[in-house]
């Protein structure tokens, strides 16, 4: 398996939406959820591309698509839905969300997020929440979640 995250090699962008979409409808099956066809669209337009999207440029797409202005509430319910089920992150630096990975087990969020191109890597590395777990116990904080946001430049960027 290659050492560079997915989000920084070129690849075919529909092959992750037809993923995460396929790993969405088994997921909610299993849990009983419906995966409405707003909340599939909305989750459709997260992973287009492994730039975090904004809540707002979904609302400018689903309106220019509808030909009438969506609402914001909508969105944000969808959006809920999707954070609370796995299916996406939030990015709390950026305001935005991106499709997660790993949907179908919890784990906590590590991500590289490149200033230049805005790409978010996902990372899955155990050790790095058993150090944040461990530091936090050693000062009797309780970890409830974890999302760590790392700023950089991605191998594409910095080599352009």
């Amino acid at each position: 398996m290659p050492k560079t995250p997915l989000a920084s090699r070129p690849h075919d962008h529909s092959h992750c939406v037809h993923t995460a979409l396929s790993e969405a409808d088994a997921l909610c099956l299993r849990k009983g959820l419906r995966l409405t066809a707003l909340r599939r669209r909305v989750l459709e337009l997260v992973w287009q591309s492994h730039k975090p999207l904004g809540a707002y440029d979904i609302l400018a797409v689903l309106s220019e698509e509808d030909g009438r202005r969506a609402a914001p509430p909508t969105v944000y319910r969808a959006l809920d839905f999707l954070l609370e089920n796995g299916l996406v992150h939030r990015i709390a630096s950026l305001n935005s969300f991106t499709g997660c990975n790993h949907p179908t087990h919890a784990h906590q969020g590590q991500f590289l997020i490149c200033r230049e191109c805005h790409a978010a890597i996902e990372l899955q590395h155990p050790a790095i929440s058993q150090a944040v777990i461990g530091a936090a116990t050693e000062v009797g904080f309780t970890v409830e979640a974890q999302t760590i946001e790392i700023l950089g430049i991605c191998a594409g960027c910095k080599a352009a």
